[in-house]
Order: structure tokens, then C-alpha cells, then sequence
């Protein structure tokens, strides 16, 4: 696991099983208010590191790619909500704007499958995850941290997930 910054991290991995485990490290360490974004291609993990994410998160939900439904969302025990978006068939961010956004962070936690089709009416701050396919079964994750709560999310995260 490479360090590449204080507010980067390079991850590959060498199953789904593992893939699910990164998200459920993220996902315990979530708040009302987090954003996760995924890029990537198809095929390349969003969608199973989310199940970790939800399953970090509390949620005993089965979760799978809102593609049709744009937002499928994931309760836990205190009844807060974790919004999985996808955004691969947005035709524009404002679509994604009318999806109440705000209001998804207000509640929740956001997790956002193909987020550089909306980039304009993202806040500033998140953790941006590219995922790309390596083979067959590994994926490789690139983690950034922009702003000082995910630098510190993502801090919690390396040391939840790599132990240092």
C-alpha cells in the first residue's frame, strides 16, 4: 500500500471479498455528511466496495447498482441513511442537483457511482476513489482526500484498514 501523500492512498486488490472488506473499513468510519466518490469504468469495483460500505455502515440491506433507479438507499440500527447515486445515466450535474443532493448529506452519507459526470455541482470536499480494472480479480483504488475532515477520514481509514 503505498503512501503517496498524506491525503492519497494506492490500494490493489486481489478479490471482491477483499474489495468488500476495504468498503466495510470505510464505511465504519462514516458519518452523516461523508462523501465517497467512485470513478471508474464498468467492471471496475464501485459497486462491491459499496456493499462493504453499507455493510460498515450497519446496513443489513442487500445493495446493488442503482443504474435504473438513480438512488437506492441503506439504513442503519440509529436509522441513519447511507444514499448510493449513480450518476452513468444523468444526461447533466443539474439532474443530479434535483436528485436533492443537500438533502442526501443532510440525512446521510453519500456514496456516488460515476461522479465525474456531475463534478460541477459537487462540494469541494470528499474522497475521490479511482478504481480501475487490473484482471480478472484485482482492482486497483486510488484514494484522495480534499479537505481537512476527509484528510483525517482517510488518516482513520489507513490505519483501520493497513495499520499504519
Amino acid at each position: 500500500m503505498p503512501i503517496l501523500a498524506s491525503n492519497s492512498v494506492e490500494f490493489i486488490s486481489h478479490s471482491p471479498e477483499q474489495t468488500r472488506r476495504l468498503g466495510l473499513r470505510l464505511g465504519t468510519l462514516l458519518d452523516v455528511a461523508d462523501l465517497i466518490c467512485l470513478a471508474g469504468d464498468m467492471g471496475a469495483g464501485k459497486t462491491t466496495f459499496v456493499q462493504g460500505l453499507a455493510q460498515g455502515w450497519g446496513s443489513i440491506d442487500s445493495v446493488s447498482s442503482p443504474t435504473y433507479v438513480l438512488v437506492n438507499q441503506y439504513r442503519n440500527p440509529v436509522h441513519d441513511v447511507l444514499h448510493h447515486m449513480d450518476c452513468y445515466r444523468l444526461m447533466s450535474a443539474a439532474e443530479a442537483w434535483d436528485l436533492d443532493m443537500d438533502v442526501m448529506l443532510e440525512q446521510g452519507a453519500l456514496v456516488i457511482e460515476w461522479p465525474d459526470k456531475i463534478r460541477e455541482v459537487l462540494p469541494n470536499e470528499c474522497i475521490w476513489v479511482e478504481l480501475s480494472w487490473v484482471d480478472e480479480e484485482k482492482r486497483k483504488f486510488m484514494f484522495h482526500a480534499t479537505g481537512r475532515h476527509y484528510e483525517e477520514l482517510l488518516t482513520s481509514f489507513r490505519k483501520s484498514a493497513f495499520g499504519g
